[in-house]
């Protein structure tokens, strides 16, 4: 990774790893479908204005020992490497809920959206789970 992204990813995380930041993201993903749904080019704005922001709005953590906070730390040291793991899989499962509900919005059909939401949401749950164990075994790698 060069210098610039490595410092921009650094101060991105810097923030998310806020509990607040982290949870409040992960409670935003059903906004994502409500522009498909809407057709509207305001609520795309407005959502995804909501979601840049809301990964630096919040103060960077105190500590690590909020559970998402090690989610989100994790997964920071995660992307500099991509391993091809358990954690890859959770994330391609969630994309692809994440593109069923995308095609359910578009459709406009209520049932699908919701059941690939629930499923995506899951799944970035289990990742969650797995950023936790990766931060945990390589913390002291963390530059």
């Amino acid at each position: 990774m060069s210098s610039l992204i490595k410092r921009l990813t650094r101060e991105v995380f810097r923030h998310h790893s806020n509990p607040w930041s982290a949870w409040t993201r992960l409670l935003s993903v059903p906004l994502v479908f409500v522009p498909i749904w809407t057709r509207s080019w305001k609520h795309a704005i407005l959502i995804h204005g909501w979601l840049i922001a809301n990964a630096i709005a919040f103060p960077e953590p105190k500590n690590d020992r909020a559970w998402a906070t090690r989610a989100m730390l994790g997964e920071e040291m995660w992307i500099a490497k991509r391993p091809l793991d358990r954690a890859m899989a959770l994330s391609v499962g969630a994309t692809a809920f994440g593109l069923g509900g995308v095609w359910g919005a578009y459709k406009r059909r209520l049932l699908p959206t919701a059941a690939c939401t629930v499923g995506q949401v899951a799944l970035l749950l289990a990742y969650w789970r797995e950023m936790v164990v990766y931060y945990e075994r390589h913390r002291d790698e963390r530059a």
